[in-house]
């Protein structure tokens, strides 16, 4: 008897923890990782190198533009999620070819394990903005009686004790 298969499962992606807790997945957008999972719909465990889907397509399968799909390739490329092995050609109606690094390269005679290049993804470091930077070195200007008809400075205006 041969493998036995469970029902309704079909395929599946294993999202190791290593992954999931990486600097790379981490920051990635909720688009990024969207478009990452709709390639992976694609992946039939032989065709990586070459996988194809177009902007258009991909903002009609997950309901975004395709600037928002476009951003979304430049940051899984960035992170090291995806790499583009063939670029398209708009007037020869070809879409650009991808590689997902989790997964082997299959070529004729060879198959090439995953590179995980997200592996070596570090985030840029952040800028330290509000309550937690120095203070500016700004002249502290004392408080001024708007009653004071010479301009001199002036103790501060108390409230009357009743």
């Amino acid at each position: 008897m041969g493998k036995s298969r469970r029902n309704g499962e079909g395929q599946y992606l294993p999202l190791p923890y290593a992954q999931l807790k990486s600097e790379a997945w981490r920051t990635l957008s909720g688009n990024s990782v969207r478009l990452w999972l709709e390639l992976h719909t694609r992946y039939n465990g032989g065709n990586n190198g070459r996988l194809t889907l177009s902007y258009a397509e991909a903002g009609e399968a997950l309901g975004m533009g395709k600037a928002t799909v476009q951003r979304a390739y430049a940051e899984l490329v960035e992170h090291g999620f995806l790499a583009l092995e063939r670029e398209g050609n708009w007037y020869q109606r070809r879409a650009h070819e991808w590689r997902l690094t989790t997964k082997p390269l299959n070529l004729t005679a060879k198959k090439i394990p995953p590179t995980h290049d997200w592996l070596q993804y570090r985030a840029p470091k952040k800028t330290k903005r509000g309550s937690g930077s120095e203070p500016s070195q700004g002249r502290v200007v004392p408080f001024e009686n708007p009653n004071d008809v010479h301009g001199s400075v002036s103790e501060p205006v108390r409230a009357k004790q009743r």
